[in-house]
């Protein structure tokens, strides 16, 4: 059964300054940002070649970068500017757009594969509720979920190391069906840039620091 499943990967514009601020002091505000951009790229790169459904990119603070602007004329796929709420809030709005069975992604886990995504689209076609993978600081890289159900996003302490137990908390609570397939790891401190070395996406990060 290949019924489409759409995608949504919510963005930062690589603004200096905005996005990938913890790894500044590593990086600088230049070379945060342009480390942004590339994931971004690398993001939608990534999802456009899973082939499920769909594809639409997110950004923060609007649509306007020439990056988002650029990916969306390269690779087809449709623009919309994020909620100014939290997290929560943004991607149950993403979620709801879709319409349909959905998976949400950020662009902060380069370790996430064409394959990933399409192991999480396979679980809500065999009719769970929801696919979730980890990410081993205690949140997760994506979750996905047939219809959108808002008491998974609302009143979360996002960024918080118990998202994930939390969220599952909710699952069972609501008596909702769940599988997940692989745990990750998001790039967000410096330590993590040698992470991005060793799975042999060095060519991302800014020349001084390959």
């Amino acid at each position: 059964m290949n019924d489409p499943v759409a995608v949504a990967v919510l963005a930062k514009a690589p603004l200096p300054g905005f996005a990938k601020t913890r790894l500044i002091p590593a990086l600088g505000e230049e070379g945060a940002a342009l480390l942004q951009a590339r994931l971004v790229e690398h993001a939608v790169e990534t999802v456009c070649a899973a082939c499920l459904g769909p594809v639409t990119l997110w950004a923060a603070p609007d649509e306007s970068h020439p990056l988002f602007q650029g990916i969306s004329a390269r690779f087809g796929v449709a623009l919309a500017c994020q909620d100014a709420g939290d997290l929560g809030a943004r991607m149950l709005t993403a979620m709801a757009a879709a319409n349909a069975p959905a998976l949400i992604v950020g662009t902060d886990c380069p370790a996430l594969t064409s394959d990933h995504l399409r192991a999480a689209a396979d679980i809500l076609r065999d009719g769970a509720d929801a696919a979730m993978i980890p990410a081993d600081d205690g949140g997760y890289v994506l979750i996905g979920m047939r219809r959108p159900v808002r008491a998974l996003f609302s009143g979360m302490r996002w960024s918080a190391p118990d998202v994930l137990d939390e969220t599952r908390r909710r699952l069972r609570d609501l008596g909702l069906t769940w599988r997940e397939p692989v745990t990750l790891w998001d790039l967000d401190l410096p330590k993590d840039l040698e992470r991005l070395r060793g799975i042999g996406l060095h060519h991302l990060l800014p020349a001084t620091n390959l």
